[in-house]
């Protein structure tokens, strides 16, 4: 599969995943603002997607200062994060990268501009592999959650396209199936941007992944004629408290799956629980524009032009719905989440 990002000959080279599946389209970055810009426009997302990218971003946009004051080059920097770290405010993994180069920048051992420069280049390139490494330690984890003959149901997309690469929720479901499990996933179309169906969907056909797309409507009925095992989620924002901030919808999953009696896991890296934030309710919800609601993705109206259209990205899923938080240190319960992540 082409990564999601990826720095090349200097640019941040990107998977739009916004005319996917009908046309595979690399987006080339040449400047931090392209790179925002992408992130706002959802041509790169999930969390940890959008965390790595902006990390990249930040560097390309250290690469553009061409002057050699360092206090310069302070000044600049402190533009660059502002304008990466806006760009979307629900996830949490952007704050938790934007911070990380933050860091590298706050060294008081450089003597040149482009001694920084290079650092925060390397810092970006290593948040790229150790996503992909957390996803596989991940996946491993979560592996034994998945029964022979099972049938997962996804919300969204938790994939390698949310990802650096393997991806969270199809993390689990890839190591799962490369252990030899027979195993099938349901994918829900995930409205109004229809993730589920445009990207989880590709992404398990790509890898030859038995699925089968349902609109969202259809969960429960599917769970009422036991057509399925588990349910598993990505996220993005884990507050202390073990409430998760996932795509509209994974809370109504969430509680069907309670209803029904079927576990229900949230799949994301250790970077994604926010010990800052004490639960759900102080999780800021993205609203986007009504048009994703009133038109058909790609044009066509849907609804009466004027009509009024509430449109939040995300929902909160309460802790005492969630069976289990996958990690790529195990898997927790909602409670044990300050301990683990402080460790």
């Amino acid at each position: 599969m082409i990564p999601t990002v990826q720095w090349k000959d200097g640019q941040v080279c990107i998977l739009d995943q916004s005319v996917l599946p009908g046309e595979v389209r690399l987006l080339d970055c040449t400047d931090y603002v392209g790179v925002a810009d992408a992130i706002r426009e959802l041509k790169v997302r999930g969390a940890p997607a959008i965390g790595v990218t902006a990390a990249l971003g930040i560097a390309l946009g250290a690469q553009q200062y061409t002057q050699h004051s360092l206090d310069g080059f302070h000044v600049h920097m402190v533009q660059v994060c502002e304008v990466l770290a806006k760009t979307r405010p629900t996830a949490v993994n952007l704050f938790w990268a934007v911070d990380r180069m933050k860091r590298i920048l706050a060294g008081t051992s450089f003597r040149s501009v482009e001694e920084c420069q290079k650092s925060l280049l390397e810092e970006a390139l290593a948040m790229l592999e150790e996503d992909v490494r957390v996803n596989h330690d991940l996946g491993k984890h979560g592996a034994v959650i998945i029964h022979d003959g099972d049938n997962i149901l996804t919300h969204c997309n938790a994939g390698a396209l949310a990802t650096a690469g393997y991806g969270t929720a199809l993390g689990v479901v890839r190591a799962a199936w490369e252990q030899g499990k027979r195993l099938h996933v349901y994918a829900d179309e995930t409205r109004p941007v229809l993730q589920g169906a445009r990207l989880t969907t590709w992404e398990l056909q790509q890898d030859g992944i038995p699925v089968t797309l349902i609109t969202d409507s259809m969960a429960g009925a599917l769970m009422q004629k036991q057509g399925i095992q588990c349910c598993v989620v990505g996220a993005d924002r884990i507050a202390a408290n073990g409430d998760v901030a996932n795509k509209i919808g994974t809370y109504s999953v969430a509680v069907l799956a309670k209803a029904h009696g079927i576990p229900f896991y949230v799949a994301a890296p250790i970077s994604t629980i926010d010990l800052e934030t004490p639960d759900g309710s102080k999780i800021p919800i993205e609203e986007r524009h009504s048009s994703e609601v009133t038109q058909l993705y790609g044009g066509g109206a849907i609804a009466p032009a004027g009509i009024g259209v509430w449109n939040p990205a995300f929902d909160v899923t309460p802790a005492k719905l969630i069976t289990g938080i996958i990690t790529e240190r195990g898997i927790l319960s909602p409670h044990e989440l300050p301990a683990t992540a402080c460790s």
